[in-house]
This record gives C-alpha cells, sequence and structure tokens, in this order.
C-alpha cells in the first residue's frame, strides 16, 4: 500500500512510452539504432501495476490512497493555519473582574445604579453589582422572564419584566421595598389577551410604549408614568390611591416571597410592598398601522414592514383624540432598519436597497445621505457618542456637540462600517472590517458601543470571542475571556448589558452541561460575569481621562469645527477682545477711530475677513 506522500506524486506522474516486446541493450554507437515503427511504442499507464489488483483489493487500495490523501490536505491546511497564526498580533486578553452565580438559567437581564436585574425562571432578581450578592427574588410566574428593562428615576428605579405569554409587568423599587405597580396586557379572558412583542421607556422613565398584539391586530400603546407620584406614595403609604385590583392580581400582591434569609447572604433587607397600591400609568394614545400616504419629528417614531414612510406622532394628547401622524418621511425603498440615538437628537434610516439617511432631528435637516457598498445590506445600527482624536487619543469634547454624528452599521454579510456626518462636512462611510473569506469564524454576529471608552465598541464573533475594537484607527485594542468551563454559546444574541453609572458590562456565560440540552438547564450553574474597564491596565486611563475642555479643543483648529457656529463665535471675539492690540498696534492693518464711516466700515471688514478666514482654516 502505497504512503500519502507517494500516492500524491503517483498522481502528477504523466503516462510513458513502453516498447512492445522484450527489451534488449542498445548498440553502444547511434547509428547502430534499429530505426522502428511508431508503431512498436504504446502509452502505459503508471497506476497499471495497481489497476491489476484483483477486486475488491483494488477498491480498497484506491480508498485507503484516497483516505490518506485527504488526510494529508487536512494537515497542510491546519499546519499553514498555524504558522499564519504564530504571525498575527493576538491581542491583550482580560478575564472578568466579578462572578455572579445563578442556581437557574439567566435568559435577560438589566442594569441600573448599584443593581443587577436578571430575569429567569418564574420571575426575576435582583444582585448587588459591587459585591455579586443577591438581594431579593421575585418568582411568582408560572412561565420564563424572557425580556427586563431598568430605568432609572433618580433616586428609584422603575422595572419592567415581559413574560413568555408577552405580559408586561411595572415595578417599582424605591430604597429596600419592591412595589408592584400594575400587569398592563393582563386580561381575565383568554380570548382577549395581548402579547407585547416590544417594549420601550423613555429616558427619565415619563412615557412608555408597548408594541401589542392580538386577535389578527398590532397596534402601539403609548402610556404616561405618574412618577412624581408614586416617589410621594411610597415615602407616605397613607397618600397611596386605592385602585380595583383583579382578584388574581390582588392575590399575588398579598402574597409574599418565600425566600429563606439564611440563603441570602445581602447587605440590606428588600421586602415586597403588597400592601401599598401606587398610581397607574395613564394610556394617552393607541397608534395602529397607517394606511400608505405621501409626506417633522415629534417625540414618536415608527415604521412599519414593507413601508416607505417614517411616521411622527406628537404625545401630547389624550386617548380620546385622534390619532394621526404629526409628519411622515418618505423614502425611495421600504424601511429595514430605523435607529434613533440615545440622546433622541440623530435618526437613521436605512432601506432595502442600501441606503442610509441621516437625520438631525434637533434642527429638522438631514445630515446627509450615504450608500453601503455594493451587496452590503443593513443588520443593525449603532450610534456612537460624538468624539475626537486629540493627541492620539479618543476624547469626548466637553460640553454639547451639534450637527455631528458618529454611527458603526453591521451588515449582513458580517462587514462592519463607520459612518460620520455633521452640518459643515460631507457625509462619510468608511470600512472597518471586511467581510471573512479565509477565517468564516472570525465573522461578526453582534456590535455594542461602549459609551465609556470614546470611540469603541465591543464585536461578537462566530468562534466566541469577545472583542474591544478602536473605530478611529481602526484597530483591536484587547479581548475579554470567559473562563474555559462558561463559554459564549450564542454569540450572535449575548445577553449582555453596558453600566451607565460604572465603566463596565456584565456578560453571561454559559455552562458546557447546559449547551443543547434544555432538560437539564435548571440543574447546571449558570452565572454573570462582570468586566470592569478601571481594572484592566490598557483601559484604565482611557475610562478616566476621557473628556477635553473646549479651551482644549480651540487650541487646535482641527477641532473647532464640533463645536456649535455660535460658540464658535462667541469663542472668537472674546479672544479677540482680549487682544486688542491685535488690531491697534499696526495702522496698515486697522485705521484709526474717527476717521469716518469709511474707516469704521474697514475696520469691520477685516474683522469679518479674520473670521472667516479662520472658519475656512477649521474646516
Amino acid at each position: 500500500m502505497a504512503s500519502p506522500k507517494g500516492s500524491r506524486s503517483q498522481k502528477m506522474k504523466l503516462p510513458i512510452f513502453t516498447r512492445k516486446g522484450t527489451l534488449e541493450v542498445p548498440s553502444p554507437t547511434e547509428k547502430d539504432w534499429s530505426k522502428d515503427d511508431e508503431d512498436d511504442w504504446v502509452f502505459k499507464d503508471p497506476d497499471q501495476e495497481q489497476d491489476s489488483l484483483p477486486q475488491p483489493y483494488r477498491m480498497i487500495n484506491k480508498m485507503v490512497n484516497s483516505l490518506f490523501d485527504r488526510a494529508w490536505e487536512i494537515i497542510e491546511a491546519r499546519d499553514t493555519s498555524s504558522k499564519a497564526e504564530l504571525h498575527r498580533i493576538q491581542p491583550t486578553i482580560y478575564h472578568p473582574l466579578r462572578e455572579i452565580k445563578l442556581s437557574t438559567t439567566p435568559n435577560c437581564m438589566d442594569v441600573s445604579q448599584d443593581y443587577v436585574f436578571i430575569g429567569g425562571s418564574k420571575g426575576f432578581s435582583i444582585y448587588n453589582l459591587q459585591n455579586a450578592k443577591q438581594l431579593y427574588v421575585w418568582e411568582k410566574l408560572k412561565v420564563d422572564v424572557i425580556s427586563i428593562l431598568a430605568t432609572d428615576l433618580g433616586s428609584e428605579i422603575l422595572i419592567a419584566p415581559v413574560d413568555e405569554t408577552g405580559i408586561v409587568r411595572l415595578f417599582y423599587f424605591y430604597k429596600d421595598g419592591l412595589y408592584l405597580i400594575k400587569a398592563i396586557n393582563e386580561s381575565e379572558d383568554a380570548s382577549k389577551q395581548t402579547t407585547c412583542i416590544k417594549m420601550e421607556i423613555s429616558k427619565g422613565g415619563n412615557f412608555a410604549a408597548l408594541l401589542l398584539q392580538g386577535a389578527g391586530d398590532i397596534w402601539l400603546d403609548v402610556y404616561k408614568l405618574p412618577k412624581e407620584s408614586w416617589i410621594k406614595e411610597v415615602q407616605y403609604p397613607q397618600l397611596a390611591v386605592n385602585t380595583k385590583k383583579k382578584v388574581r392580581q390582588q392575590l399575588q400582591l398579598n402574597t409574599p416571597d418565600s425566600v429563606p434569609a439564611d440563603s441570602l447572604d445581602m447587605d440590606m433587607n428588600v421586602s415586597f410592598r403588597g400592601d401599598v397600591k401606587l398610581s397607574l400609568p395613564v394610556q394617552i394614545m393607541k397608534i395602529k398601522p397607517p394606511k400608505p400616504i405621501t409626506g417633522l419629528a415629534c417625540a414618536l417614531g415608527v415604521h412599519w414592514t414593507h413601508h416607505h414612510n417614517f411616521f411622527f406622532y406628537s404625545l401630547n394628547r389624550t386617548l380620546k383624540d385622534k390619532v394621526d401622524p404629526e409628519g411622515v418621511w418618505p423614502c425611495a425603498a421600504p424601511i429595514v432598519v430605523s435607529q434613533l440615538s440615545p440622546c433622541s437628537s440623530y435618526l437613521v434610516l436605512a432601506c432595502e436597497d442600501g441606503v442610509l439617511s441621516l437625520w438631525d432631528l434637533a434642527q429638522g435637516l438631514t445630515l446627509g445621505v450615504v450608500a453601503l457598498p455594493e451587496n452590503c445590506f443593513c443588520q443593525s445600527i449603532h450610534f456612537l457618542k460624538y468624539f475626537l482624536v486629540h493627541k492620539g487619543q479618543n476624547v469626548y469634547p466637553e460640553g454639547s456637540v451639534k450637527c455631528h454624528m458618529k454611527c458603526v452599521v453591521l451588515c449582513t454579510d458580517a462587514s462592519l462600517h463607520l459612518v460620520t456626518a455633521s452640518a459643515i462636512q460631507n457625509s462619510t462611510i468608511s470600512l472597518l472590517v471586511e467581510r471573512p473569506v479565509k477565517y468564516l469564524d472570525e465573522a461578526i454576529c453582534a456590535v455594542a458601543p461602549v459609551q465609556a471608552l470614546p470611540g469603541m465598541v465591543l464585536t461578537f464573533s462566530r468562534d466566541g470571542s469577545v472583542l474591544l475594537m478602536d473605530v478611529a484607527k481602526p484597530q483591536i485594542v484587547c479581548s475579554f475571556a470567559l473562563p474555559r468551563s462558561y463559554p459564549l454559546a450564542a454569540p450572535w444574541n449575548p445577553v449582555l448589558v453596558m453600566s451607565l453609572h460604572h465603566p463596565g458590562f456584565l456578560l453571561r456565560g454559559d455552562h458546557p452541561d447546559e449547551i443543547g440540552s434544555a432538560s437539564k438547564a435548571e440543574d447546571t450553574p449558570n452565572s454573570i460575569f462582570y468586566f470592569n474597564f478601571e481594572d484592566y491596565p490598557l483601559l484604565e486611563n482611557l475610562s478616566r481621562n476621557c473628556t477635553i475642555p473646549q479651551a482644549s479643543i480651540l487650541d487646535h483648529p482641527t477641532f473647532a469645527r464640533a463645536l456649535p457656529l455660535e460658540e464658535r463665535c462667541e469663542k472668537f471675539f472674546q479672544k479677540r477682545k482680549s487682544e486688542p492690540s491685535h488690531f491697534t498696534q499696526n495702522p496698515t492693518d486697522c485705521p484709526p477711530r474717527g476717521k469716518g464711516p469709511e474707516a469704521s466700515g474697514s475696520s469691520s471688514g477685516q474683522l469679518t475677513s479674520c473670521l472667516a478666514a479662520e472658519d475656512l482654516s477649521n474646516s
């Protein structure tokens, strides 16, 4: 049997000439060589000796040789990949700072202030972010919680878990008390039960919007949340209103949670206050999908699947008011993704044809239109807080920056792009990560902006790696790794939450025994891992020194254009006012006062020219 190397070389052999009959020793001189016909020579297959083997040995020999050849190709490919991997620059790997051990599988989580809210089987639990201790467990459901929102209201926190049946419940967390406000879309009649598809709560907790579905229809309910009344009612329980509750809900309110005190190592005692009734949310409007129409930003924007239009609705209304859109923005193609910036100032609309429309909602103007590369289609849009590159470091400008935006776009082919737009420059799009061709496991599945680090995003790949990328360079800064016993099982949909009060994030790790085995999910250990940027050497200074004062920005003409025009003009006049000799020492530059209107006009023209020249140099 031939070796793999021998069989590979044997395949490269060409047919050889073989003479018919017996072979003879030729004469030493060429003139004595016989001149035979070409018919005396025949082609002979070099594999003839193997083909002459009887069956089934000939077939077995070919199969084994083919198997060896295939194995040798795999070995060579792996060897080439290993050599290439050795020459690649590996990012610094950081491990989690803290681990929150759970007894059940976490389906979702959110963080607010110093607390982590984790949704799981039959309810949700509250943990202390600093010491990873469990504070409270609310488990009164028969189904799992699949989504949870935690909104910071100042000294209080609004919690909104959504269970598998699509029912949304509002909880109020204040100091050491947990209050159930209402199960918003719960119905005693199962035939009239509605399902919540998606829920959003406005920043500050003034409004809540629920996308509901039921009885073959879909609509959007918008509520106004009486958070001013809630704080008074929890501080002074005697002022709380006694609203009519459903019998089942009333039983739930009066049933205490059964969590053994000795099983909870906690710094504070959280209790469920079912005896206090809080004011209910007030429904202000109900929006149904509109008929196609043709047609400025208010407070609520909606786009429906397979529609070309983006609709705006005013929130200053009640349920009795007629619901008509205040404005409509048409697009040339159906909208597939619409994303609003966290500051609610910018909007990006991505259409089926790969075109992105960039809008400044505060000014009511478009910042530009950019097109993704050919055969690239938008999968998700992620806004970045506007940053500048100062002395090689990404920094946030102090104060507000208007008419400037940056966002990262993840396409369906796993390529990543950076989009920048401003009122004084043309919109640009640049490639951050190409579509992987050789290393398919490195394909990016999800992206998460890191607000604590200017110009940084987290990328999640198919192989489970979590990388921190600097989009300004662009380059990989470092990598975050979970313990080997807790891999990232679903990188396309990681259970991740960024902390707004601490420079870090929380990430769920899945135990290997749990992956692919739903029956043992309740018995396997699960954990949430906390990564704090300030504990890692490469990121410590980035998170603490990430802002630059406006005075430093004005010292660099390249960055001055990031300020609003009014502030730039004000800074310019203040600078000129503090240097009066600039206009008076040289008579040729500024004529003396008292020479008539021509002199004053010339001086005004000189000042205007200086301002225009500085603006041109800045741009």
